[in-house]
């Protein structure tokens, strides 16, 4: 099943009903509500859902945005934080993102885990990045700096991970009343919790939940692959079992994600193999992609293929 994000045009309305028909004129009329909504923009939206014009398939927390946090910005409060206070408030929005879930008959809530406090972005990632942009992949410097940072993310992880169970377990009642599952997202950076090996163990302890589940992004593991962290097919391949659904989009190599579909580097063919149709496909795309080259993505999409236009069984 495909829907659409509205992470792509919510910077661009102060009317969430504008918003919505937006998308809508894109031939969407399923779509994920996403973070960084004001709840200005709510009214609009709730009159679009209440006319019928779109389903909610899923909600990324934290929907709306936290009042006083201005920008988008997902990781605001994180589950992982090493002050409670931060991470009481992350459960707390979490609740009001269940409660909208809910208020439009959503099936998922996307959930990002936080992060190593310790381990910031530039020192580790982002520098793996730099030189993979430079053609050092292949380097002894590169081996060496990609073995440093899984050797401090294996030494800094069990406390981190330990906090994501804690609030997952803490969420499960709330998911069910809400009736949702929870979906813990794949995340783009090797600091970012959880982890694969990590997440692997995540799902192995919520097997028998069926509130929790696994939650792609194919952008974010392709950069991944990139980094020579993991492999993409492999990777899903693992993780099938606990599959849900994904945020769909493309990477131009080696570090572009949020492009659209059909215009980058992803082996499509090889990696759809691990969804079943129904699955939800929810195009999650950058702000800056062209309304024009989304409607010849689309159209492509569907003739290429077209078993996952499959609406899920009611």
């Amino acid at each position: 099943m495909l829907a659409f994000s509205t992470c792509w045009n919510n910077a661009r309305h102060t009317d969430g009903e504008h918003m919505i028909n937006e998308i809508l004129e894109l031939g969407f009329d399923t779509m994920e509500l996403s973070h960084g909504m004001t709840v200005a923009k709510l009214p609009g939206i709730q009159r679009a859902f209440d006319a019928g014009r779109f389903n909610c398939v899923g909600v990324h927390n934290y929907f709306p945005s936290p009042t006083e946090i201005m920008i988008d910005a997902p990781d605001a409060y994180q589950y992982s934080s090493d002050h409670s206070p931060e991470r009481s408030r992350a459960y707390s929005e979490t609740l009001k993102t269940l409660e909208m879930a809910k208020r439009f008959n959503a099936s998922y809530v996307v959930l990002h885990m936080g992060s190593i406090p310790n381990m910031p972005h530039r020192d580790w990632t982002k520098l793996l990045t730099k030189k993979l942009m430079n053609g050092e992949q292949l380097s002894d410097d590169y081996a060496d700096d990609k073995l440093a940072a899984v050797r401090k993310r294996e030494k800094n992880g069990p406390r981190y991970y330990k906090r994501a169970i804690d609030v997952l377990e803490r969420l499960i009642e709330p998911a069910k009343q809400a009736g949702v599952v929870l979906a813990v997202e794949s995340r783009s950076k090797y600091e970012d919790v959880p982890d694969e090996r990590e997440m692997v163990a995540l799902q192995e302890h919520f097997a028998d939940c069926p509130q929790i589940g696994y939650w792609h992004d194919f952008g974010h593991v392709g950069l991944k692959h990139n980094l020579g962290l993991l492999d993409h097919d492999q990777w899903l391949a693992k993780m099938e079992p606990y599959l849900i659904g994904a945020h769909l989009h493309d990477v131009q190599w080696p570090d572009r994600d949020h492009r659209v579909p059909l215009t980058g580097s992803l082996p499509y063919d090889q990696l759809l193999k691990h969804f079943k149709p129904e699955m939800p496909l929810t195009w999650e795309l950058s702000p800056t992609r062209q309304t024009k080259q989304i409607e010849n993505a689309v159209k492509l999409w569907r003739a290429k293929y077209p078993e996952t236009l499959k609406e899920p069984t009611k």
